[in-house]
């Protein structure tokens, strides 16, 4: 992982919305070369990498060794897990998975917790370090019940990066109250079945990106509290898609950024869901988004039937851009390509949707709908004002310039959830025409 220099200098290399995107340095203080002056390998711990010898304490015992300074390393091989660890109060500390790490235990919580730790770096060396959650065992049951792959609670001035999150039984990866991290080259590959999400942040001075995500709920989102995020070249590739939410009580989200996202055959491009509640969401850009073959594209939707109501007047919406949107939606006439529907009693203000331009893959017309929305663009209402019933207009002739370059992973079939999910190769771009900011370990 780069030093903090090496992070402002590449600043200097970012468009201006990039650096103010950020409130300042991202990932860990030490580099990586540093904290490499002391190892302590989980096979001088009692660990083999024979995939049935819990590495569970093995891994616990190591971070215990290393964690005031140091590199924890899992080296190449199939390892099993079947008691969870949370690894805590870590201060300059790595940990090198190598290796592939097989859940082979059935407790919920998390398979992998880091939390309290500050200066924190988790990756592959090879780039072909994973954690194989096996959750089709459980899926197959008809249960989500089980744990999740891995999840960071206060961790600050850490980087999480060239790994692979594989099938997790419930979600993929959270992060918790954390600060000044970054997230990159990584791929999620999960089940077919809503409540397997990808990635959740809800932290702050965050940076996300070359990130691919399969499954069929959420792909990086966005939730409550949460600031100063970017989040960029984004790859949903059959997955639920981005989202904002689902919002409650005293919601509290700004100064967010998601900037070249591709989605591909997934539930929408992006979507900000909540259902009464409170708060805000504010100062967000959604920049440079590609999408085909997706049920919604742009979907905000206040009154989303899939939450039970909170109680509130509604989250407030202000500031939000959308700009740049490209591509195709499966059947416009069903599900248009603009669905901006705001609460009554909380209408959305200072909206705005320019260089738009979807159109149906069935069909010869596409709808824009919107309700208590403001703002200038397409259907939304100029000014400010009170509430509104939805409008809807309806479109017969595709736009200009709505045709958009595809991806050569795009899949043709998801994976199930039922039989086990293949552990990814990590892309070499994720998003058209772009390569990852930081060279993939391995290539």
């Amino acid at each position: 992982m780069r030093a903090s220099t090496l992070f402002f200098g590449a600043l200097a290399l970012l468009p201006i919305l990039v650096v103010g995107q950020l409130s300042g340095h991202v990932g860990p203080l030490t580099s990586t070369s540093s904290k490499a002056s002391k190892t302590c390998n989980v096979l001088n711990y009692g660990a083999k990498a024979d995939k049935t010898t819990d590495i569970g304490p093995p891994l616990a015992s190591a971070w215990a060794a290393c964690q005031t300074g140091g590199t924890v390393v899992i080296p190449a091989g199939d390892y099993a897990m079947s008691t969870w660890v949370t690894l805590k109060n870590g201060k300059a500390v790595a940990l090198q998975l190598d290796g592939v790490i097989y859940r082979t235990g059935s407790a919920g919580g998390n398979m992998i917790m880091i939390r309290d730790t500050q200066d924190f770096e988790m990756h592959s060396s090879t780039g072909k370090g994973a954690v194989q959650g096996n959750g089709y065992q459980i899926h197959a049951q008809g249960s989500r019940s089980g744990a999740r792959n891995l999840r960071l609670y206060k961790v600050t001035d850490f980087s999480v990066h060239d790994l692979a999150l594989v099938d997790a039984p419930a979600f993929h990866f959270s992060m918790d109250t954390c600060t000044n991290g970054e997230v990159y080259n990584m791929a999620i590959r999960g089940g077919d079945w809503g409540g397997l999400d990808g990635i959740d942040v809800w932290s702050t001075n965050m940076w996300i990106h070359d990130v691919m995500v399969t499954n069929k709920d959420e792909c990086v989102t966005v939730k409550s509290p949460a600031k100063n995020i970017l989040i960029e070249n984004i790859y949903c590739n059959w997955s639920g898609g981005c989202a904002l939410g689902s919002l409650g009580a005293n919601t509290a989200i700004s100064n967010i950024v998601y900037k070249n996202v591709y989605t591909w055959s997934s539930n929408q491009m992006m979507m900000i869901k909540s259902n009464g509640g409170s708060g805000y969401v504010e100062d967000v850009v959604f920049e440079n988004f590609i999408g085909h073959g997706n049920a919604y594209s742009l979907d905000v939707d206040q009154y989303w039937s899939s939450m039970s109501a909170v109680d509130g007047s509604g989250v407030k919406l202000t500031n939000l851009t959308f700009k740049n949107w490209k591509g195709t939606e499966s059947n416009g006439a069903s599900r248009g390509p603009i669905k901006v529907v705001c609460a009554d009693d909380a209408p959305c203000t200072d909206i705005t949707i320019s260089d738009f331009a979807m159109w149906t893959e069935s069909g010869s017309k596409q709808w824009y709908s919107c309700r208590s929305a403001y703002g200038t663009g397409f259907c939304l209402k100029k000014g400010t004002g009170s509430s509104y019933a939805a409008t809807t207009s309806t479109q017969s002739a595709a736009p200009t310039g709505y045709s958009a370059a595809s991806m050569s992973a795009d899949l043709k079939t998801a994976f199930g959830t039922t039989i086990s999910i293949p552990i990814p190769t990590l892309p070499a771009s994720y998003y058209p025409g772009a390569a990852p900011h930081s060279k993939v370990a391995g290539s």
